[in-house]
């Protein structure tokens, strides 16, 4: 897997005004085991990481409903996502946004986005935000790309496009990835972060890795 980063580096924060702020994701080290999680879907099951134990890899993703990053790229997103399945890849969406703050994010519109865009993996609501910080996720979208030990071996972008850019969403970097784990192939250690809103944190819960 290679040695990737031996702690996680600080997130670059950009602050883009309005309350939105322009993040990368952490750069978590490669090889490290993918944190237990047990969170409500949109149906209201407890979907939990060992329900995914006989899946040749693992992808959780943070995403929201209104950050326009995740907005940006949520159709290829889906699209790309029944491809994975289809070739065995387990996948599992996170929402980590303090509600009371970003009702927009809460479970009932996760349950619309998930009807309304087509998401064919569960989207799980992380309320108290622990999840998160157990995975060392900064922005959404952000994404974590596990083998079949649960080790990490991949933590970047999906894609180099963005909002406002030229760029198609291809999903590129991320399917390359992907792609090379399903076939047991070397996955390159050289990867570009994910860039996207921050998450919001509750008042008083953020986390230590922005230092």
């Amino acid at each position: 897997l290679g040695k990737g980063r031996a702690r996680v580096r600080r997130a670059r924060i950009t602050l883009l005004g309005a309350g939105v702020a322009e993040t990368d994701s952490t750069g978590a080290a490669l090889g490290r085991a993918a944190p237990d999680f047990a969170l409500p879907d949109t149906g209201g099951w407890t979907v939990v990481l060992g329900d995914f134990s006989e899946a040749p890899g693992l992808l959780v993703v943070f995403i929201c409903n209104h950050c326009p990053f995740v907005k940006h790229i949520r159709e290829e997103l889906a699209q790309a996502v029944k491809r994975y399945q289809g070739k065995g890849l387990a996948v599992v969406g996170i929402s980590s946004n303090d509600v009371e703050a970003f009702p927009q994010d809460g479970p009932e519109l996760m349950a619309c986005e998930v009807e309304e865009h087509g998401y064919s993996f569960p989207y799980l609501f992380d309320e108290t935000q622990a999840v998160a910080k157990a995975f060392t996720a900064a922005c959404t979208p952000d994404f974590f790309l596990f083998d079949k030990e649960r080790r990490l071996v991949y933590r970047g972008q999906f894609d180099g496009s963005r909002p406002g850019s030229d760029l198609p969403v291809t999903g590129a970097d991320l399917g390359a990835a992907v792609e090379a784990l399903l076939e047991g192939k070397p996955i390159s250690t050289v990867q570009r972060p994910s860039i996207g809103c921050n998450i919001k944190w509750k008042a008083g819960n953020e986390p230590d890795y922005f230092g």
